[in-house]
């Protein structure tokens, strides 16, 4: 993969998953990412246990794969003096500095962009956070599921009417992730601005700002008509007037999802893959016209279709169909999906505790028609010697520093 960001130094002084997830970007688009964690403890991450029920170990933690992939970890404790002159010094060299702290922490550390425009005026700085970087609420803390999902309004917007609680965040860090995507972007805009002027900027992305943007047309929607809409129960079944559109049960009980916005170009090819011609000469159906007007009727005939074959034999049958429709998959599913696979969506990495490798989701961003690279995340602290020795310590300067707890 053409390595576009090859040259670009970054610095991140952040943790859990949203900026890091974005630092892991800059990586795979060929960026040297450096992450500053803390000697003893490492990002705080790192300490989780479970994770939707399931135990996560410290050498295959699929979290820390996602967020920290093709990085450089160095243990330094810049809440010291001498912690804080060692980042100066990555600082002094960085494109960018990554943050995720609140800024209140941010000005206890000395790490606030004007302390680091200080030792480097030309650096980018990139924050990000859980309401935005103004506001009564800039120094609230808060994570996906807090300030993405519950008051972003995405986890309301998902919850079927009569529901009788808000339905939770079933796809774990989501709200993160798209948020990294964002920050990765404007990042890489900020560098072009850069390029092109020469003057450094700030970029700010919240996960709150993630999720308006994620929900833009409906609450867009929302803005003008002053009503939310919101999903109808799950339900079997096509949608009301277009027969073409739903969720529809196979014989061995999984699901194919049509979802033909137009039906009249394509309600020729399904009727046809679908085994259904009589459908064609039926003046019900005969028209786009009729078969709007008789929606139920052809929705009973396409359910019944569906319902007398199994799965693997619509999936494939449908291979010949015009419209728009999809296997209703699950993320185990995905594995195994051979258009993912030719895509290059799924990496192995080696494992730190040397054994299977690790399957790990790349980035969805490709350059000159390749996948990005896998590779792993490092351990805590795995290159901290290799990278102070790289700004010119020596072995004694380190060895003090170690003593001293400064760096691991």
């Amino acid at each position: 993969m053409t390595r576009v960001l090859a040259g670009v130094k970054v610095v991140e002084l952040a943790e859990y998953i949203f900026a890091p997830a974005a630092g892991a970007i800059l990586a795979e688009w060929g960026a040297e990412v450096i992450k500053v964690e803390h000697p003893l403890r490492g990002d705080a991450i790192r300490g989780l246990a479970r994770l939707g029920g399931l135990a996560i170990s410290d050498a295959r933690n699929p979290v820390i794969e996602h967020t920290n992939r093709g990085k450089r970890s160095v243990g330094i404790d810049y809440a010291t003096p001498e912690g804080l002159a060692l980042v100066h010094e990555l600082v002094r060299r960085a494109d960018v500095v990554l943050t995720s702290y609140r800024p209140s922490l941010r000005a206890r550390l000395k790490i606030e962009v004007d302390d680091l425009r200080a030792i480097n005026p030309q650096v980018i700085y990139a924050r990000a956070s859980a309401h935005g970087d103004k506001g009564p609420e800039r120094d609230v803390g808060g994570f996906d599921v807090t300030a993405f999902w519950s008051r972003g309004g995405i986890g309301h917007s998902l919850t079927p009417e009569g529901f009788d609680a808000p339905m939770g965040q079933g796809v774990q860090a989501i709200g993160d992730s798209i948020g990294a995507m964002n920050l990765a972007g404007g990042i890489a805009a900020a560098l072009f601005h850069r390029a092109q002027t020469g003057e450094p900027t700030e970029v700010d992305v919240s996960l709150m700002s993630t999720a308006w943007w994620a929900g833009g047309v409906s609450v867009n929607i929302a803005s003008l008509a002053d009503k939310v809409l919101r999903p109808r129960m799950p339900a079997w079944g096509n949608a009301p007037n277009n027969p073409l559109i739903g969720n529809f049960r196979t014989s061995d009980g999984k699901a194919i999802n049509l979802f033909t916005m137009a039906p009249g170009p394509h309600r020729e090819s399904l009727f046809k893959v679908m085994g259904l011609d009589d459908m064609l000469a039926d003046p019900r159906f005969a028209t786009t016209e009729a078969l709007i007007a008789n929606w139920q009727a052809a929705g009973e005939r396409i359910a019944a279709a569906f319902a007398a074959r199994p799965f693997a034999y619509w999936r494939e049958q449908l291979r010949g169909y015009s419209g728009q429709w999809a296997p209703v998959q699950s993320f185990l599913d995905l594995l195994g999906d051979e258009q993912a696979l030719a895509n290059g969506m799924l990496a192995e990495v080696e494992a730190s505790d040397g054994g299977e490798p690790m399957r790990i989701v790349r980035g969805p961003v490709s350059f000159g028609g390749e996948a990005p690279p896998g590779s792993r995340a490092p351990e805590a602290s795995e290159q901290t010697e290799e990278v102070l020795l790289e700004l010119g310590l020596d072995w004694d300067r380190l060895e003090a520093l170690k003593a001293a707890g400064v760096i691991a």
